[in-house]
């Protein structure tokens, strides 16, 4: 046993399934100006708790650090606003949302999803905890707190905004160490027949992936139905409803509320039975994890050894986090791909941390025309190769790294 707590249920946590040693902070993008300088490097290993089911990491990094400057903007994504637009219309339409409503959104970035709320008229408010984040909202007219969500700030919302009809968390669930409270502080917020929705990868679709990369600092938890059940419960909140959603490689919808408040849907009961019989309730389900991480790392680096060899000039599409986690657990630096590109400008003109891969915006890849380029947020793929067709109609091929590295051939 590892000695440690489990961050949910307090009982001793058993030893990492997955162990990727010390790692930079994955969306840490270094100035050229600090290339030569030693960055923080925090461990990175992952263990099931045998008693609640929670797949946490075994040790944090201060939220400081993580979200103090973040760089990542959800509407640089065209496949993220689609998703967003269409949850927005889904919870208008599900719960009659309208201007005698409110919605609270948590970790909201920069507006992305509220937006497509406040335009239907309904009375909005979000809380980031990342300054340069939250002011670009601001800037849009998207009432914006930039401050960490919790209990410290509940009486501020209730106060200001009132309890909210719908709580949102689109990929907050992962980033709380403090999970009881956090959700103790949803429930503090939410109306008495409110929902809370909240969405994030599911570690069923993590372990059949293979998509280790999913795993970083910022990540403290990698959540079945099973286990936010039996957070959510000792939140005085239960689960009434949960979907499936294509996000992310593969994403889980679920809908929290005051125990009681409504009937609970038959999905639920179902997704539990699924997740028993897939083994996610079991540690054997983890075990065999690590070795088929170490069989990826292997295949992606003599993939591109390989062709390295042959003559073949190589790149990277995107700066993710899951990029950053890739990279260096595969000891992937500028010895092997030259650069990698992506939209945000944001990220443009800095280097990925640990491998110090440039970062250049994505016209470098008609410019370069690299044989074979790396694609990094690989859960994003068809919308990356329909901006890039031009660069596949050239001759370029990407490279698939998850579940299994593969090349997607010229057009």
């Amino acid at each position: 046993m590892s000695g440690r707590a489990c961050l949910g249920c307090a009982a001793a946590l058993g030893d990492p399934f997955l162990d990727l040693g010390s790692q930079p902070l994955a969306n840490a993008l270094v100035r050229p100006e600090d290339a030569a300088r030693p960055e923080p490097l925090f461990p990175l290993a992952v263990a099931y708790c045998a008693r609640c089911h929670l797949v946490q990491l075994t040790e944090t990094a201060p939220p400081e650090a993580l979200f103090g400057e973040y760089l990542y903007f959800s509407s640089y994504s065209d496949h993220f606003l689609a998703h967003a637009r269409a949850m927005a219309e889904a919870l208008v339409t599900r719960f009659t949302l309208g201007s005698r409503h409110r919605v609270l959104e948590i970790a909201s970035n920069d507006g992305y999803l509220l937006q497509f709320l406040q335009a239907r008229g309904v009375p909005v408010l979000g809380v980031e905890p990342a300054r340069n984040v939250a002011e670009v909202a601001q800037a849009r007219g998207i009432p914006t707190l930039a401050r960490f969500f919790g209990a410290d700030a509940v009486e501020e919302i209730t106060r200001d905004f009132g309890p909210a009809d719908v709580i949102i968390g689109n990929n907050v669930l992962a980033h709380v160490p403090g999970i009881n409270a956090f959700l103790e502080a949803v429930a503090a917020c939410l109306a008495p027949r409110g929902a809370g929705v909240f969405e994030f990868p599911y570690v069923g679709e993590l372990l059949a992936r293979t998509a280790f990369d999913t795993i970083y600092h910022e990540h403290v938890f990698y959540y079945s139905l099973s286990a936010v059940a039996g957070l959510a419960a000792r939140a005085g909140l239960e689960v009434f409803d949960v979907e499936r959603q294509p996000i992310h490689g593969g994403s889980l919808r679920v809908f929290l509320q005051h125990i009681g408040a409504r009937p609970v849907e038959p999905a639920v009961a179902r997704m539990h039975g699924e997740e028993a019989t897939a083994g996610l309730t079991s540690a054997a389900r983890y075990a065999g994890f690590s070795r088929n991480v170490d069989t990826l790392r292997h295949d992606l680096v003599a993939l591109l050894s390989r062709l390295q060899g042959e003559g073949k000039r190589l790149a990277a599409y995107g700066a993710p986090a899951k990029g950053t986690v890739l990279l260096n657990a595969c000891g992937i630096g500028t010895d092997l791909v030259s650069f990698t590109v992506d939209r945000s400008p944001h990220k443009q003109g800095r280097l990925v941390p640990g491998v110090r891969l440039p970062i250049r915006a994505p016209e470098a890849l008609l410019e370069e025309m690299p044989d074979f380029t790396l694609l990094l947020p690989w859960n994003i793929a068809d919308e990356i190769v329909e901006q890039q067709s031009a660069y596949l109609r050239k001759g370029g091929a990407f490279i698939l790294p998850v579940p299994k590295p593969r090349v997607i051939p010229s057009r």
